[in-house]
């Protein structure tokens, strides 16, 4: 399979919530950054991906692979989704965030993947205006900690 391949057959897995499969693809040393205060393992990654889930079963991550050069894969993420399950933010000290009932649409948000052998053992994605979890949060109408 070529890197092209893979990178595809991730992007499909992922936008379906096939949370297994996803998993499959890091390796154990895998580290996500950009939209997060410091880079996060593949678990935590996975823990954040399925709470968003939970709170917004609808959600599209609309991932896709826009390029690829050697074992870099360049990325387009945009996530869209509506706020009908409870958002579980304790772990950054918000609390449950109930059901609002309103519904998000972030910008696109550009990245890259990095491949090693058979498994993603990085992903950075490039913060941008409006977009990650604080963009969500302002459209679904909840103002973060200071």
């Amino acid at each position: 399979m070529s890197t092209r391949e893979f990178a595809e057959s991730f992007a499909e897995a992922f936008n379906a919530g096939d949370y297994d499969t996803v998993a499959s693809y890091l390796a154990d040393d895998f580290q996500f950054s950009g939209p997060v205060p410091e880079p996060i393992d593949g678990e935590q990654w996975m823990g954040l991906s399925k709470i968003l889930r939970a709170a917004f079963p609808d959600i599209k991550y609309n991932l896709r692979v826009v390029g690829v050069e050697g074992n870099v894969v360049t990325i387009v993420n945009q996530l869209s989704g509506t706020h009908t399950g409870d958002l579980d933010l304790s772990a950054m000290g918000m609390g449950v965030i109930p059901a609002t009932g309103k519904s998000f649409s972030n910008p696109e948000e550009p990245g890259e993947a990095t491949v090693q052998g058979d498994k993603f053992v990085s992903m950075h994605i490039t913060p941008t205006e409006g977009a990650g979890l604080m963009g969500i949060l302002a459209q679904i109408g909840v103002k973060p900690p200071q």
